[in-house]
């Protein structure tokens, strides 16, 4: 008996040291990323969207650092969301966190991947928005709950990113 209660003790300190840890660590990923700007809020008047899809907002990290997940601002969240493509950028509705909305003129990119930030799935099975927050350039990955809705989210996106102000800023017009 008396074994088996010194087991219990011990691994009950070890998971308790174990969660102190991460806890820790996530404290730390907050304070170092409190330089990051606050999140664009969602315009009052976005209107329809061009196309919406539900799946999960997997994370956010720093752009070409797939496991730089960014923690400030509930962006390093992994929840369901609804994905819908406006005329003035992309907005995710995230259940239990705060919506993420990406002006049009910020977004830079969208590829299709296989992971970030500890999701992994099928090859090119997230979609991977790159966008400007302030100075700082991030990626934003989702995954469509329905493999069918993905590859229309990503032409849609594609639409969207070469009709913005960028593009018309690289092509000189």
């Amino acid at each position: 008996m008396e074994k088996e209660l010194l087991a219990g003790l011990i691994t009950a300190v070890l998971i308790a040291v174990a969660l102190g840890l991460i806890w820790m660590g996530w404290r730390n990923r907050l304070r170092r990323q409190s330089d990051i700007e606050p999140l664009p809020p969602v315009p009052a008047e976005l209107g329809e969207p061009l196309l919406t899809a539900e799946g999960q907002y997997v994370a956010s990290t720093t752009a070409g650092d797939w496991l730089d997940r960014i923690a400030v601002h509930g962006l390093g969240i992994r929840t369901n969301a609804q994905l819908s493509v406006h005329s003035q950028g992309v907005l995710l509705d995230r259940s239990g966190a705060a919506p993420l909305f990406i002006p049009a003129a910020g977004l830079n990119g969208v590829r299709q991947d296989s992971g970030m930030a500890g999701k992994f799935v099928e090859k090119d099975g997230l979609l991977v928005l790159t966008w400007a927050l302030g100075t700082h350039q991030l990626d934003t990955g989702f995954r469509t709950r329905r493999a069918a809705d993905k590859q229309a989210l990503f032409q849609k996106l594609q639409e969207l990113i070469s009709a913005g102000p960028q593009a018309d800023a690289q092509s000189g017009k």
